[in-house]
């Protein structure tokens, strides 16, 4: 099976942890990379790469909480899952309430495990995806010239020609040209795109 886009990475100080994940993903089609500390991973690990960590949330030196906090200030977003024992639930919430997705208790369910990993590799897809829409909408959004947004904000505002036109000072068929330079540039062919559009990256 060939492995599938996002990598898992696994972060634990237990080697026979970070091979049963590397086993278990393996065998379902996803690509793993295994680290003993989070320092490791650190250094290996490329921003912006897709995918999601599993992290232990007691390690020696750097913690998984810390090191959380410490993706979470370097802006990475990669979505987070911890493991962690029955000693740990208290933290292993405050993680949760941090950002992470969810926590798997020690011993855990292979199957809870991959499900747990999916959905969180599906977010991150989502994620991605929405910002490099955002992106593009932007970069497009960058073309228009200053009339042309003035004219966009009313045609979003839901005003006709006619009142753009006289909002604008502007004859009905300079709108016309506007909208339709507008619809150009931003590569949409109807009001109800344009709109959604404008929303959707704002």
């Amino acid at each position: 099976m060939a492995p599938q886009e996002g990598t898992v990475f696994v972060v634990d100080d237990d080697s026979s942890t970070r091979e049963l994940l590397s086993w278990l993903m393996k065998r379902n089609g996803r690509q793993a990379q295994v680290y003993p500390d989070a320092r490791s991973f650190l250094e290996a690990y490329k921003p912006g790469t897709p995918g999601c960590l599993v992290v232990d949330l007691n390690m020696p030196g750097m913690s998984g909480l810390d090191l959380q906090q410490y993706l979470k200030e370097s802006g990475v977003t990669l979505p987070v899952i911890f493991l962690s024992g029955r000693a740990d639930v208290t933290k292993a919430v405050r993680a949760v309430r941090e950002g992470a997705i969810d926590f798997l208790e020690r011993p855990f369910d292979y199957r809870r495990v991959v499900a747990l990993i999916e959905d969180c590799l599906r977010r991150d897809a989502e994620t991605r995806s929405s910002h490099e829409r955002r992106r593009a909408h932007n970069a497009r959004l960058a073309q228009l010239t200053q009339r042309e947004r003035e004219v966009l904000e009313l045609v979003v505002a839901g005003r006709m020609n006619r009142e753009i036109a006289e909002r604008l000072d502007i004859s009905i068929k300079t709108v016309e040209a506007h909208r339709a330079k507008i619809m150009e540039k931003l590569e949409v062919s109807s009001v109800a795109e344009l709109v959604q559009a404008t929303l959707s990256g704002a």
